[in-house]
């Protein structure tokens, strides 16, 4: 009984201490900024004064599609073996006018693999401007909450949402959130993710 118990407490704190990986794209990864600034390091100081002490793996890389997160994410679930996986990607398809249909059998791929090892996914959500077209923004959009309804994952829908219109939250190129964005964004993910943790 003693050694079931032992055994016990060891797999608790394992489970406990398996990290969160945040697998996006520049808007996950700071672009623009220094890393300390982003909403994913953010988050790790969020989960120290919760006194949760597991560490947040930050894989974004600027510019990435969901084809090259699906060719990345084997090797970094092997890794890391995470509980957790924000998945924050579409946005480089949508832009560059990529399938639909493609970017979600890459996701769904995505999240197949991280529930193979038994880690729970939040997807974030994306929207495209207008002018790319109403039969193809629609398309991108119904993407995500199909993909959290078929795999029963939590989805936050959109987001960029808490930035609204406003410009001065947003770089230059009025694609990328500033340094004083990055808190608001953690505050509008953080319900999202805070059931899983």
């Amino acid at each position: 009984m003693r050694l079931f118990l032992l055994s016990l407490c060891l797999w608790i704190g394992v489970a406990h201490s398996a990290p969160i990986l945040v697998f996006g794209d520049s808007l996950s990864a700071a672009y623009g900024l220094e890393e300390e600034q982003g909403w994913a390091w953010l988050l790790k100081s969020r989960l120290q004064s919760n006194g949760d002490d597991r560490e947040v793996i930050n894989l974004s890389v600027s510019g990435e599609t969901t084809g090259g997160g699906l060719a990345r994410l084997p090797d970094a679930l092997a890794r890391y073996q995470p509980s957790i996986v924000v998945l924050e990607l579409g946005a480089n398809d949508g832009l560059r006018g990529l399938s639909p249909a493609r970017m979600q059998a890459n996701l769904s791929r995505m999240i197949e693999s991280a529930q193979a090892i038994d880690a729970q996914v939040l997807v974030l959500g994306m929207r495209l401007p207008p002018s790319y077209g109403k039969r193809y923004v629609d398309r991108f959009e119904a993407t995500y909450p199909r993909l959290a309804e078929q795999h029963q994952v939590a989805l936050m829908p959109f987001m960029l949402a808490p930035l609204g219109v406003d410009e001065s939250l947003f770089q230059d190129d009025r694609l990328h959130p500033t340094a004083d964005a990055q808190p608001i964004l953690l505050d509008a993910i953080w319900p999202f993710l805070a059931p899983l943790l």
